[in-house]
């Protein structure tokens, strides 16, 4: 029997009309799947309709053979799947959007192109043995690719998790001194070998680039006693004090994503755009292009100096010592070692505040529940700057009563407070003990 022109003829109609088919499903899929709605028209719809064309043109074929392709499974023919360019695009769209969408996507177009040919069909008086054939090839083609989708989606996923967990090795390796430079690893002399994790060759990381080693975290709220007491008094230039101590995020971790969001403008990029950061104990870590604008006050951001790769480690232990110096002083920002002084040298030289602990704080720990109050009067009078009301109303005692406690602290621990030089051994005993503990 020969064969409809029927067929042929309505695909012909929707080619012609292959604009308006391809904003008809354009407005489906934005109307329907939100993640879809944010997605630009100059992206979306050129994507639409190469694969209106090549639906299309698929229809046309089955008509001619009214068959299984080349013998195969309907719709598992060679040249009648998705593209290989294609299914490559929608492996790169699912990075960006739920593959459960991506799949409905194809659904709703399909319902689209389906219900526009069976109305060319019944413009050409189509008969049911020409739409049955072409109905049950299209239901399986589309079962078919949608497998195919979901299996070339996952795979990619997995990739880019390899890909990530990889960079984050890279990146961690570098920060804690764990990977050397080996030219001979790579064309372009950007190998990097790693003790626990192999070759790290990755020729994306520019070896003569400087970069700021960064640690951050999260600040949250906690009560004002935990502040350390001032080197003097608050509000110094580029600090900005705070009652806080830090949120620790993890890998994926919701806090970790909003770190990396604050600091996307500034975090150097591999050569396929993405991120060097890691995590180091529970904190963000990572490389900077340059130093974030403005005070970054929602993060406690501790920076090294821009350096060659060589240099990292040893800068990203100054920008350690910067966060721990930060978060133990209730400071929000971005610091570097040498911006916090005297703070950050408690942190660096703990064999230093070991010994005023036992020096001048010592003598208090002997008597007990009396010695933690005058202790605790002793830090209110730094805290406040030496002005004795302030101080007395943060304990919420008389004047007097801490006036006499200030006279025991001095008399018990053998200092002066209108000493500098006291004050200072003071100062720093304290703030040893709150960064390290009891213990230290």
């Amino acid at each position: 029997m020969e064969t409809s022109t029927t067929v042929p003829e309505a695909v012909a109609a929707l080619h012609t009309a292959i604009d308006a088919l391809t904003d008809e499903v354009v407005d489906g899929l934005r109307a329907q799947l939100p993640s879809y709605a944010v997605v630009s028209l100059h992206q979306l719809r050129p994507r639409v309709m190469a694969s209106l064309r090549h639906s299309l043109s698929l229809v046309q074929r089955w008509s001619e053979e009214r068959r299984s392709p080349q013998g195969a499974a309907p719709g598992e023919g060679a040249g009648y799947g998705i593209p290989e360019t294609h299914l490559d695009e929608i492996t790169a769209l699912a990075r960006a959007l739920p593959v459960e969408d991506i799949i409905s996507a194809y659904r709703i177009g399909t319902d689209v192109v389906w219900r526009r040919f069976g109305e060319e069909m019944a413009a050409r008086r189509g008969t049911a043995e020409d739409l049955l054939p072409i109905a049950e090839t299209l239901r399986a083609w589309v079962d078919a690719n949608t497998l195919r989708i979901v299996r070339s989606c996952r795979v990619g996923i997995q990739e880019d998790a390899r890909t990530d967990r990889r960079r984050a090795a890279l990146v961690r390796a570098l920060l804690l001194g764990q990977a050397r430079w080996d030219d001979s690893l790579s064309t372009d002399g950007t190998g990097v070998v790693g003790p626990d994790d192999g070759e790290l060759t990755d020729g994306s990381y520019d070896r003569s680039a400087l970069r700021l080693p960064f640690r951050a975290c999260l600040p949250e709220a906690v009560p004002p006693e935990a502040v350390l007491p001032e080197a003097v008094p608050s509000g110094g230039p580029g600090a900005a004090p705070a009652g806080h101590t830090p949120g620790h995020p993890g890998p994926g971790d919701r806090a970790f994503h909003r770190i990396v969001a604050a600091l996307r403008p500034w975090l150097a990029l591999d050569s396929a755009g993405r991120p060097l950061v890691t995590t180091v104990d529970g904190e963000v870590a990572g490389l900077l292009a340059g130093r974030p604008a403005g005070l970054c006050r929602s993060l406690v951001l501790g920076l090294g100096a821009p350096v060659a790769p060589s240099g990292l480690a040893a800068e990203f232990t100054r920008a350690t010592q910067a966060l721990r110096a930060a978060v133990g002083f209730g400071l929000v920002g971005a610091f570097t070692r040498e911006e916090l002084g005297l703070r950050a040298t408690v942190v660096a030289l703990p064999a230093v505040g070991e010994g005023l602990v036992r020096l001048r704080l010592a003598p208090l720990a002997e008597r007990g529940e009396d010695g933690a109050q005058l202790e605790e009067a002793a830090a209110a009078y730094l805290r406040q700057g030496l002005r004795l009301d302030a101080a007395a109303r943060t304990l919420y005692v008389h004047p007097n009563t801490l006036r006499n406690r200030l006279r025991r602290f001095e008399e018990i621990t053998g200092t002066s407070l209108r000493d500098p030089a006291d004050l200072a051994e003071i100062w720093w005993a304290l703030a040893h003990r709150r960064l390290h503990g009891p213990a230290g």
